[in-house]
């Protein structure tokens, strides 16, 4: 193993366990791009980040046992993976990735043409050649995975893994273990920079969290050798009926194990157990069934407005007092979907969210006072692109309806 990498400089003065896993985030994010280390595609913010070295870094695959016993390997589908790709369709070994945002099923089975040259290899590695070259694996597949590789934004030497806050690698993993596609020993890999190496604070991170086994950077091959349990299935008590809706897979999913005897209550269906997440402490992330999709690449840039209601509660747009939250300064990069990460991070998802991107601001609708009180508080001085925002109580409120509030000009 090589010598000590880079840490992250912006990290190494925190306090253990002050940092959240949003501020976390921006930090990494902003020094991969404030140091040059970033690569395309760019910004970094809101992604699995690539980096300068991760062609090489990935390399290192080629040196695990576990890689090379491997058959079967799933590999996510973001930039600083496409080596590790490659290298496993270079070695004729099956590699499967996980279709975007699971929108039409977990798998997809990269077919390389019959004598393709390193080449055209290289191209089947890209997302254009993932969408050429593959064909969809369904449940029925009996996939068997004998490596995971996942993206990262941070990571911690004990195996402690933070994502970019969408969830979806912990869902896939939980959904790969219902499947039966992986076992309790199957190796998980994560490829990183070496200035992603950080101290984690064990605090952050909940039941549904995914750690790995062996942390490849430019300088180093990590083993972990993390004890914590990976998540057993998924947990139907933190999965909204949005997320079902979304994903075709896990209705058929939750249909088996319903059929299994397994009790597979939603979130939005159990009350008592939706109180409970959302008193969860602000350090939490929302598990992936609270998430939303990220805009699409041109959607509600800053420059426009944009009103929505969280189709999870569809029951509160009629409630008869909302109070809003107004969030102002945000930086003309922002975009909706990152707003919305550092939401679900903190556990204060808004029942409306009204965009005044031109304005720099957004106004955040809550059925009550408490919610609202608690957003303010948790948001209150986090920095996003490199603003500080401004939180407070809007200074007028409405109740009903969805015209722009007047406050704060």
């Amino acid at each position: 193993m090589a010598g000590p990498g880079r840490r992250l400089p912006a990290l190494a003065g925190l306090p253990s366990g002050a940092a959240s896993k949003w501020e976390i985030r921006e930090k990494v994010w902003e020094h991969l791009e404030a140091s040059g280390l970033a690569e395309f595609p760019r910004p970094v913010h809101g992604r699995i980040p690539n980096f300068k070295g991760a062609p090489h870094a990935a390399t290192r695959l080629l040196g695990l046992q576990e890689f090379q016993a491997a058959r079967t390997v799933k590999i996510n589908p973001d930039a600083p993976q496409r080596n590790a790709r490659f290298l496993t369709l270079e070695a004729r070994k099956t590699l499967l990735v996980p279709t975007p945002r699971l929108r039409t099923g977990l798998f997809n089975r990269i077919v390389p043409p019959p004598g393709a040259t390193k080449e055209v290899l290289r191209k089947c590695a890209t997302s254009q050649g993932v969408k050429e070259y593959s064909v969809p694996v369904g449940l029925d597949g009996k996939a068997q995975v004998d490596l995971v590789v996942v993206g990262s934004v941070a990571v911690s030497e004990k195996g402690w893994r933070i994502g970019k806050g969408e969830g979806y690698a912990d869902m896939e993993y939980a959904m790969m273990v219902s499947m039966g596609a992986v076992q309790e020993d199957t190796p998980v890999v994560t490829i990183v920079h070496d200035c992603q190496v950080l101290d984690i604070a064990e605090e952050l991170l909940d039941d549904h969290d995914l750690t790995v086994d062996y942390i490849l950077t430019p300088t180093r091959t990590i083993q972990t050798n993390c004890k914590r349990p990976k998540p057993q299935g998924i947990m139907w008590h933190k999965v909204s009926s949005e997320m079902l809706g979304k994903i075709p897979i896990l209705k058929t999913l939750r249909s088996r194990e319903k059929q299994a005897g397994k009790d597979v209550t939603l979130q939005d269906e159990h009350p008592a157990l939706a109180n409970t997440n959302r008193a969860a402490l602000s350090n939490k992330k929302v598990m992936p069934a609270n998430t939303q999709p990220r805009a699409a690449p041109g959607s509600a840039p800053v420059g426009q407005s944009h009103v929505e209601s969280d189709p999870v509660n569809p029951r509160l747009e009629g409630s008869d007092t909302i109070t809003t939250v107004y969030v102002g300064n945000l930086p003309g990069s922002l975009r909706v979907s990152e707003l919305k990460s550092a939401l679900r991070e903190f556990q204060v998802i808004p029942v409306r969210l009204n965009w005044q991107g031109a304005q720099h601001r957004v106004f955040l609708e809550y059925r009550d006072k408490g919610t609202a009180d608690r957003a303010v508080s948790s948001l209150q001085g986090l920095s996003l692109g490199g603003n500080t925002l401004r939180v407070e109580l809007a200074k007028s409120q409405r109740n009903k309806g969805r015209g722009e509030i007047n406050s704060h000009k």
